[in-house]
């Protein structure tokens, strides 16, 4: 039998279906990357906006019309959220939120012993342990994410993932260990700790900078933290992390909105100067340390004056890199009732106002990298002229190649020497 999948979405679900596909695998499954030739069809959903709603679903009625026989099993975000308006998707035989994700097979196996269209989304309640699946691996990648948290406890006024994830829980320290030292047999050089709100994640006393700790003790030369919130990240936690060679100095803490008035309206737990105080904390423990963010505009009620401060906040923080979000309604959530809503040419122009300051603030991050020395994870050759690879920083980077050289997988200690399209040049030092 044959399954073909496919991830809407972060990279929280994209860990989550190397999972999915390590449990069918575990059952027999063949993964193939052909939906013509498949059994089942896996869609692993995304509910962030709801324009990404409406690619999903795209997606699944081009599946179900390239394979009109296979089982097309719908699961994640979506389906957790929208219960309902999921169980009336006509394409999808079998549907499952996030929760019990280790109940795939057998869903899959009850179909095929009895089809029937299949419902199995259950609620998530307070207390909850973190669900468990096994370690999944991409061999086309050199870095492998491993998921530690789930859940968030924010709810902010603009998002629906506190429903489709429950409550905040995170994976035992053990785990966390067996699972990295795995990892590490498979020869990957870096792991991506991910979650949904990774920096709140707690096991009794320990906290993320523990859970970083224990994924460096595994022997792994680069570990990454995936994208934060300013939540968590204490003086003590960030003292820890300092300690910890093998983490990579690349912070990606979301910010949002740089107007205090915006960040209330968010329910936004944190100020601009507070946010401003925990950079420059960042910034001391880790000297030439790259910070990115995210950054929405155009949310309800933001005044041409709120977006000026952000941009002046953008200025004075000089993220090195920023991913912008145009505010897009989400049913279910407070922000989508707001009478303030703003018109969508000004949302993009805001937008594109935004990264142009914001490739500005990057073109200058990287020169500041010029003469420095990056400890860089190389992947594919992308030109016979160059291997590219990326910096602890997250910077690409390229060197020289030679014919008949394979860097893929090695790591090389880098001096860097030029920008050349937007990309980090440099010289080889020695493999570290």
């Amino acid at each position: 039998m044959k399954v073909f999948l496919k991830t809407f979405g972060c990279k929280v679900n994209a860990a989550e279906t190397d999972s999915i596909a390590a449990l069918l695998i575990q059952k027999g499954w063949e993964i193939t990357d052909v939906p013509e030739q498949a059994d089942v069809l896996l869609v692993n959903s995304c509910t962030v906006t709801a324009s990404g709603d409406r690619r999903m679903m795209q997606a699944v009625r081009k599946l179900r019309k390239s394979a009109p026989d296979a089982v097309l099993l719908l699961t994640g975000c979506y389906v957790q959220a929208f219960p309902e308006e999921a169980s009336g998707i006509p394409e999808a035989d079998i549907i499952t939120g996030t929760k019990n994700r280790l109940q795939i097979p057998a869903l899959l196996e009850a179909y095929f012993q009895n089809p029937h269209r299949i419902s199995a989304v259950e609620q998530f309640v307070s207390g909850e342990d973190f669900e468990s699946l096994p370690q999944g691996s991409d061999e086309g990648h050199t870095r492998a994410f491993l998921k530690i948290q789930d859940g968030c406890n924010r709810f902010c006024s603009y998002c629906i993932i506190p429903y489709a994830r429950g409550r905040c829980r995170s994976r035992n320290p053990e785990e966390i260990r067996t699972e990295a030292e795995k990892l590490i047999r498979q020869d990957y050089r870096e792991i991506v700790l991910c979650g949904i709100n990774l920096a709140c994640y707690e096991d009794n006393s320990l906290d993320i900078a523990d859970a970083v700790r224990i994924t460096a003790e595994s022997g792994v030369s680069h570990v990454r933290l995936g994208s934060l919130e300013p939540d968590g990240l204490t003086p003590e936690v960030l003292k820890k992390l300092s300690e910890i060679p093998a983490l990579c100095p690349h912070f990606h803490i979301s910010v949002q909105s740089g107007c205090d008035k915006t960040l209330k309206a968010m329910h936004r737990h944190y100020t601009c100067a507070e946010y401003a105080e925990l950079i420059s904390q960042i910034r001391e423990l880790f000297p030439g340390c790259a910070v990115t963010t995210d950054i929405m505009t155009g949310f309800p009620g933001e005044s041409e004056e709120d977006f000026a401060q952000t941009l002046e906040f953008v200025k004075e923080i000089r993220f090195s890199e920023i991913h912008i979000f145009r505010y897009s309604p989400r049913s279910g959530t407070p922000a989508s009732k707001s009478p303030e809503q703003i018109p969508e040419r000004i949302k993009k122009e805001r937008s594109d106002r935004l990264a142009e300051l914001a490739e500005t603030l990057r073109r200058e991050y990287l020169e500041t990298c010029i003469g420095g020395v990056h400890s860089v994870l190389f992947e594919r050759q992308k030109s016979p002229e160059w291997h590219n690879g990326h910096a602890g920083n997250y910077a690409v980077v390229q060197v020289p190649a030679q014919p008949g050289e394979n860097f893929r997988n090695q790591i090389y200690d880098v001096r860097i020497t030029g920008i050349q399209d937007g990309k980090l040049t440099g010289e080889i030092i020695h493999n570290s």
